[in-house]
């Protein structure tokens, strides 16, 4: 199993150690490269910057993805690793040396990290001997080697296997191989992540109206967090925001063949409507190109049944 030690800001460390969120951003603030160093669910480590040469927390990889700074904060938040949006976009102009009237939303690398773990200082865990002085960014490590398996087991032995592996983000871990070379850990993803998936799912368009403009689009759950719904891409729709609207108090709805239809109580209740009238009966402008992050139908049939004004 591989894993990986990213350099990271002590700042950003301390404050997110502070909140203990639920998923976090680790930003690049360049936006180039795509990061392919570990798989989906692999362990994500950080290690502050030197003189402090210390793993002192990590996390578990769900995806990289490129994001203007509006949306990575909109998704994110302080779970960003700071604390207001302006201080969020300053510290990105200050590493690009750029500032918000050349570049008012620029485009970053965002690795998203589910269940993070943050030690306590007595807790932090040194360097590997073959850390290198000159390591930027980050190193790739596999418990296939003696270096890497040592590391990977002292991780382990911080987290405490009856508190942190039953904790309620975690669906499936691989018993037999906790203290092992390694384990499958699959982390429930956060309302964040949610956003993002939904986002890049529909390809920043929004399903019903094809919209482009991405800040009126959010991505809406089919079946309510509320009531159980997953944070699924099946489970979700990006939606212009008055569309979002509409379909959570029930005017409007997607039937199981992906088509729209809009509630004559829309026009009984407000008088008007002819503008959302004209998409009833259509096919969703945008859908998912991968079958599993289409509307699932359970949850369509859901939101027929329990929230549509029909």
């Amino acid at each position: 199993m591989k894993f990986f030690i990213g350099v990271t800001d002590q700042n950003w460390f301390q404050h997110l150690s502070n909140i203990q969120p639920d998923e976090v951003n680790f930003w690049q603030p360049g936006g180039k490269q795509t990061f392919k160093a570990i798989q989906k669910n692999d362990m994500f480590l950080f290690k502050l910057h030197s003189p402090h040469n210390f793993i002192v927390g990590g996390g578990f990889f769900v995806r990289h993805s490129f994001l203007p700074v509006s949306l990575a904060w909109e998704a994110f938040g302080i779970k960003n690793g700071m604390t207001d949006y302006i201080s969020f976009r300053n510290g990105i102009h200050k590493y690009r040396k750029s500032d918000f009237r050349s570049e008012p939303d620029p485009t970053i690398g965002c690795i998203i990290l589910a269940l993070p773990f943050f030690f306590e200082k007595r807790d932090w865990i040194p360097v590997p001997e073959d850390w290198k002085p000159n390591i930027v960014q980050g190193k790739t490590y596999s418990t296939d080697t003696e270096i890497g398996l040592a590391l990977y087991g002292k991780v382990q032995e911080k987290l405490d296997p009856l508190s942190y592996w039953d904790s309620e983000y975690v669906m499936e871990i691989n018993e037999s191989n906790r203290y092992g070379s390694g384990q499958t850990v699959y982390p429930r993803i956060g309302q964040g992540t949610f956003k993002v998936i939904v986002t890049e799912a529909y390809h920043r368009r929004c399903a019903i109206t094809g919209e482009k403009t991405l800040p009126v689009l959010e991505a809406a759950h089919i079946k309510p967090y509320s009531q159980n719904g997953p944070h699924l891409t099946s489970n979700g729709l990006l939606l212009r925001k008055d569309m979002h609207t509409l379909f959570d108090r029930g005017y409007i709805t997607i039937n199981e063949e992906l088509q729209i239809e809009v509630s004559n109580r829309l026009k009984e209740d407000y008088g008007n409507g002819k503008e959302y009238y004209a998409f009833h009966g259509k096919r969703l402008a945008e859908i998912p190109e991968q079958q599993n992050e289409r509307p699932s139908t359970q949850f369509l049939r859901w939101h027929n049944e329990n929230v549509y004004l029909a």
